[in-house]
């Protein structure tokens, strides 16, 4: 199979799904549709890198077998399988401009941990570990779009850590088994779905532990344009502004979806586990073994348009040279430098997998995503006070650009080599990334994607080998007691 074209993925996604948004329910090819038009440009541009020859050697691979797919869904094998994934991924944001997070080669991540499943899933049932095979064989070769709906909507969440009232809390479960496949009814979550081809569909957090919960232990792949799957989604941030006003919220907002499905039918092929306690406990336990690399990576970007926006601002207004900016700035460096040292360190002394690939070192992984999610709400701040107070006042740009307003903004904007056009596309830029609903949007959006903050430290406490610190302080303390292993 050929890489996909920016062309081809967008008559693709015109296969009949019902999706609503704004009060209505969408008709024709949602690829058109002016909410997630500007999101599925930039997903199509993706595509189209992919064919480019400038771009040939860091965005495609060969594999054994002599298909050409993406370097985002190639197996890491090797450390150096891991750089360059990373080269990818920063590749292609350098060429979008801005910061997009569920774009597949992440969302991919979670498929190989559970290929590094697959002697538990043998167990249960040698079928399923050759479902996943096929899947991850599948997504590369036909360069498919593939997310991930893990989210569902919150109940009596006490009730759902206990193990118990799975129903009651609306989570998705299988309502049917047949010759076909299994029925599931429920609701997830997922951003992206409305224009993805397909979701990784899994259990959320819980206790599962519990036998009352196996209708609810299953994971498979369903088709966004399934028959009952029904997309419920949220309003643009950018809907009804200008790229020159807000040039990230009208570019790069990914679509959250409320994914209901309504007696869907899932073929037994596209069933991954099911009906399996043990299944769900490891897939909770590793689901971003991979995935949370290209997810860091990300914030490190996001990091670097922080310190950018910062520089370019008190360069502009002559600041640079005091010491209390530099100060400023140099904490700025240091939250950038901190993300790139853990993600550089755990391809370093990256691990080998129980499945035989290579995974980021999860201790230095996680811990740096704990970083980057903790200390960005001070670093936006930081970079909003070396930014200013004209983030918040400036005038739009319909009102910049008035014949009669013009030559004032002209003459009281203009420092130096910076002309008013120039300073007002930084403003605005500014104003996108730290004040505007987008923003804010996205200090939530990260603290919960993937998994939420207590998940995130329980992994990074899960990964952390404490018997070295334990045994050096039991040696200098000279504390004889037997060896612990946790």
């Amino acid at each position: 199979m050929a890489l996909m074209t920016g062309k081809q993925y967008k008559e693709s996604l015109n296969d009949g799904r019902e999706v609503y948004i704004d009060g209505e329910k969408v008709t024709g090819n949602i690829a058109d549709h002016p909410a997630f038009k500007p999101i599925i440009d930039v997903k199509a541009r993706m595509y189209d890198i992919n064919h480019e020859e400038k771009y040939k050697d860091r965005c495609t691979v060969t594999t054994e077998d002599g298909d050409v797919i993406c370097r985002g869904y190639s197996m890491p094998k090797t450390k150096e399988d891991l750089t360059s994934i990373r080269t990818y991924v920063e590749t292609v944001l350098d060429d979008l401009g801005g910061v997009v997070y569920r774009v597949g080669d992440e969302t991919i991540g979670e498929m190989w941990s559970l290929f590094d499943a697959q002697e538990t899933l043998n167990e249960i049932d040698p079928t399923y570990a050759d479902n996943i095979k096929n899947h991850i064989e599948r997504i590369a070769k036909e360069d498919i779009y593939h997310v991930s709906a893990n989210t569902d909507p919150k109940g009596d969440r006490s009730k759902l850590f206990s193990g118990k009232a799975g129903a009651e809390n609306n989570l998705l479960r299988v309502v049917e088994e047949n010759d076909k496949g299994i029925v599931v009814s429920g609701a997830k979550f997922e951003t992206a779905a409305v224009y993805a081809h397909q979701a990784f569909v899994k259990p959320t957090i819980s206790n599962w532990t519990d036998e009352s919960m196996l209708p609810y232990a299953s994971g498979f792949i369903c088709d966004m344009g399934a028959p009952g799957l029904k997309h419920i989604c949220r309003s643009p941030l950018g809907k009804n502004r200008s790229k020159e006003n807000y040039p990230i919220s009208t570019q790069f907002d990914e679509i959250d979806t409320l994914l209901v499905f309504d007696n869907v039918l899932i073929p037994w092929e596209n069933v991954l586990f099911h009906n399996n306690l043990k299944s769900v406990q490891f897939i909770r336990k590793n689901v971003h073994r991979y995935s949370a690399f290209n997810y860091v990576i990300r914030l490190l970007r996001r990091a670097d348009l922080l310190l950018g926006t910062a520089v370019l601002n008190v360069e502009q207004t002559g600041l640079t040279s005091l010491p209390a900016v530099q100060e400023k700035l140099t904490e700025l460096i240091c939250y950038r430098e901190t993300i790139n040292a853990h993600l550089t360190a755990a391809v370093a002394s990256a691990e080998l997998s129980p499945g035989g690939l290579m995974m980021p070192n999860q201790s230095l992984l996680y811990t740096g995503r704990i970083f980057a999610l903790k200390h960005f709400p001070a670093m936006a701040h930081l970079t909003r006070e070396l930014v200013g107070g004209q983030i918040a006042i400036t005038p739009d740009i319909e009102t910049i650009n008035h014949p009669e307003v013009k030559p004032y903004i002209d003459q009281f904007f203009t420092i130096g080599d910076w002309n008013a056009e120039e300073r007002t596309k930084l403003l605005y830029f500014a104003r996108d990334l730290l004040d505007s609903s987008h923003a804010g949007h996205q200090i939530s959006f990260e603290l919960f994607a993937q998994a939420p903050p207590f998940a995130q430290y329980a992994a990074t406490f899960n990964n952390f080998d404490l018997n070295p610190a334990r045994e050096l302080v039991k040696k200098a303390a000279n504390i004889k007691l037997p060896e612990l292993v946790r």
